[in-house]
């Protein structure tokens, strides 16, 4: 027999494989109406075969998609095209008992007695589905992993870069901030040593003069190298402790004394209570700074002025100076490491007091804040919590 009557007799045949068929089989009339619906179909939906034949296909679609999908169902009529295996659709569908299923649904049509028929070819992909998305999620969870990771690392180049960048500037500053001091003081010793007897008291309280500045300079330029390393290793413990502001103030000033410029005298004020409680040590770093500054960059014969008072568990402390001043746009740039302002001069400096002074700030879990008009002067503003010891930070 040819093989064409072979297979066009043969219903048997294809009933069987309609019947034993792994793949989900519905035949859907031009209403939407099922008028056939394979084994492997049913099972997969829940439906019994008997119970399904002539229902809705709408039964089988989310609700909320059911108007779209009839507007298909109508379209797919009057157009009628085969969307072969692998190039199906993928939709959703809804078993009999409301779990839904991803699915792929391919597509074609025939005729009996003029009546058009649709066959569709259904898969369930919720498990390919499934898999997908847990890939989607893990490559998402990769990207973010990452950015994080690539985030972490350029900010850990950068820190070095920065250390690399300090370590540079500590080699210029140092050779150059440490070169003159020393030689101010080698000359100066050498002087006093070859003409203690000779020359009068006053030329040896000249050089002795300026042997205390430079031994002075010296202290601040180390200080402040071992308080940045400090800083950036995390070595710095907070321990706050009470004592009695007015006390502390007058104590740096009168340390301060000897720094002062000629004519230069440091008024002070206060109000509120005497006593606070933060870092003492800290603190005093911080105000050593800030009033030196006042002097180192304001000229004789003018006046420092300093503004305390403790109140509502905080204490405020107002530094101005009739000094040269900050440019105004300067000022976003004050306490970045090395930043000297462009209007210094031969002002000696290192560039780091002002980013230690914000750091310190910081680790006391106060603010700091500035104003300034350039040529005529600066007023720094330090808040500090000054509260009971369990409202104070402990460790920085």
């Amino acid at each position: 027999m040819e093989p064409e009557l072979l297979i066009e007799n043969n219903e048997a045949g294809f009933r069987a494989l309609f019947t034993h068929a792994t793949v989900g089989i519905i035949i859907v009339d031009n209403s939407g109406c099922v008028v056939h619906a394979n084994p492997f179909f049913c099972q997969m939906m829940g439906y019994e075969e008997a119970v399904f034949i002539g229902k809705d296909i709408s039964i089988l679609i989310p609700e909320n998609l059911r108007n779209e999908h009839q507007a298909h169902i109508h379209s797919y009529f009057r157009n009628p095209v085969n969307r072969p295996m692998g190039q199906g659709i993928e939709l959703r569908a809804v078993k009999k008992n409301g779990e839904q299923l991803y699915v792929e649904i391919s597509l074609c049509s025939y005729s009996i007695d003029n009546e058009k028929l649709a066959v569709a070819f259904v898969t369930d992909i919720t498990r390919q589905k499934s898999e997908a998305q847990k890939l989607d999620s893990y490559r998402e969870s990769l990207e973010v992993l990452v950015r994080e990771r690539t985030e972490e690392l350029n900010e850990a180049l950068e820190r070095e870069r920065e250390i690399g960048y300090a370590k540079s500037r500590f080699v210029s500053l140092a050779a150059h901030e440490f070169r003159t001091p020393l030689s101010t003081i080698l000359s100066s010793a050498s002087l006093i040593n070859r003409y203690n007897e000779s020359i009068g008291s006053e030329s040896i309280t000249k050089h002795t003069s300026r042997i205390k500045s430079s031994v002075t300079t010296l202290t601040h330029i180390l200080n402040d190298f071992l308080s940045l390393d400090k800083l950036e290793q995390g070595a710095i413990i907070v321990s706050p402790e009470p004592f009695n502001l007015i006390e502390f103030i007058a104590g740096i000033c009168e340390e301060l004394e000897s720094y002062l410029k000629p004519g230069q005298i440091i008024n002070r004020t206060h109000s509120g209570e005497e006593r606070t409680y933060t870092d003492k040590n800290l603190a005093k770093n911080i105000f050593l700074n800030l009033i030196s500054n006042a002097s180192k960059y304001s000229g004789e014969h003018k006046p420092i002025i300093i503004t305390t008072s403790v109140g509502n568990n905080a204490v405020r402390i107002d530094i101005t100076d009739h000094g040269i001043g900050i440019p105004r746009e300067e000022l976003n740039k004050l306490f970045s490491l090395f930043y000297r302002g462009s209007n210094v001069g031969s002002i000696d400096g290192t560039g780091l007091g002002l980013n230690i002074v914000s750091k310190y700030i910081s680790l006391l879990g106060g603010e700091i804040t500035v104003s300034s008009i350039e040529n005529e002067g600066t007023t720094f503003t330090v808040i500090l919590p000054s509260g009971e010891p369990d409202q104070n930070p402990k460790t920085g």
